[in-house]
């Protein structure tokens, strides 16, 4: 190296060295640069609020039958053939529709026969009856005994006797005819017939058809015995059955909008199964509740103290629901929960939340609000939505 020329010039030197020294220094804070990383995401906000605490009725659900308040049998009560039929298959009809007719002419027979009868024991009757008159008048003047007067009497007694029997055999006569017309006992919904016409019938044996009231309807369900006995000392068991309000439903229908009244429980518990068979009555004006049809029934239990929330602070994992709170530290957490019926518009939480935990209302939709992750909240309010 040349040494000499160096110290020829020693400007060149500084700023040589100069230049070192800002490389050294950009490097450095280049390097501090990449260590530092860019700024932290903001926490997402979500909105908290206690849960509602209100006490709300409790209901109990079951699942039970439609029965039929009255079911008929039709049958004949008087033998012959089939003449005519008066309904259709599934037709609706009143109590004293005419629903069959045998035919009636042996019946009509029989009863102008009895007729008959009574009008020659009437004659018969009256007859002797003037003889026992005329006989009282002869056996003062000795013209008759007074054996012949009893004897005269007995006949007259005699002849009244047929003559209500006579009477008798009539009105049976008549019954009969008018069996002839099978008119309908009850009111309600009529089955298929079973017979045509022209067929002969067996008074007491061939079955028609069926009738089955509808309106109003029974829904049958059995009660377990701890049901049984929190509504026996509720004073809701047979004292005062027709006052404990019932809603039934059908297996489409997912509203409770069928009123009832529950009306019977049964004199004994199934010793077997440990229930007992209650009753609700309820109306059925449309005619869309058919005995043999499914469907469920809540009986009103009491009222209890539970918790309400909104159904959008609900989330569902893979087994149950839960409810995302938020912890004193900021984080999220799932608390599985119980829930009941819509109550004022929010959903009873039955089981597993707490009147303080702070539940989150609003942010759920966002991806980052989960169990584990820190959250910041803001103090809102849950209120009834409808009356």
């Amino acid at each position: 190296m040349d040494w000499t020329r160096f110290r020829a010039s020693p400007r060149i030197a500084w700023i040589g060295l100069g230049l070192f020294f800002v490389a050294v220094a950009a490097f450095r804070i280049g390097a501090s640069a990449q260590g530092e990383g860019p700024p932290a995401p903001p926490l997402p906000s979500v909105t908290v609020a206690h849960p509602l605490s209100e006490t709300v009725p409790h209901w109990d659900e079951f699942t039970g039958r439609f029965v039929a308040v009255q079911r008929v049998e039709v049958r004949p009560r008087v033998s012959g053939a089939i003449d005519r039929i008066h309904f259709t298959d599934g037709q609706i009809v009143k109590a004293g529709d005419p629903l069959f007719t045998i035919d009636p002419r042996p019946y009509q027979i029989a009863v102008d026969s009895a007729r008959a009868d009574v009008a020659r024991m009437q004659s018969q009757t009256a007859m002797l009856s003037k003889d026992v008159v005329r006989g009282e008048t002869l056996v003062g003047g000795g013209a008759i005994t007074r054996r012949d007067l009893d004897q005269r009497r007995g006949g007259s007694d005699s002849a009244r006797a047929q003559l209500m029997a006579a009477e008798a055999a009539l009105r049976n006569a008549e019954l009969n005819l008018e069996w002839t017309q099978l008119r309908a006992p009850i009111a309600g919904r009529v089955s298929d017939r079973r017979i045509d016409v022209g067929n002969l019938v067996q008074a007491g044996a061939t079955p028609l058809t069926t009738i089955v009231s509808i309106d109003p309807i029974y829904f049958e369900f059995d009660v377990s015995e701890s049901d049984f006995l929190h509504y026996a000392r509720a004073g809701a068991g047979h004292q005062k059955t027709g006052q404990t309000p019932a809603w039934v439903r059908l297996a489409d229908e997912t509203d409770w909008k069928r009123k009832g009244t529950v009306d019977f429980f049964d004199n004994a518990l199934n010793v077997h199964s440990g229930t007992i068979r209650a009753r609700a009555v309820l109306p059925n004006k449309d005619m869309l509740l058919t005995p043999g049809a499914f469907g469920r029934v809540r009986v009103n239990g009491g009222d209890a103290a539970a918790l309400l929330v909104p159904d959008a602070a609900i989330a569902s994992d893979q087994t149950s629901k839960v409810v995302m709170v938020v912890t004193p530290e900021h984080k999220v957490a799932a608390k599985p929960v119980t829930l009941g019926p819509l109550h004022k518009g929010l959903r009873v939480v039955l089981s597993g939340l707490d009147p303080t935990d702070l539940v989150i209302t609003a942010g759920l939709a966002n991806p980052m609000v989960r169990p584990g992750a820190l959250v910041a909240p803001t103090d809102g309010v849950i209120a009834p939505l409808a009356n």
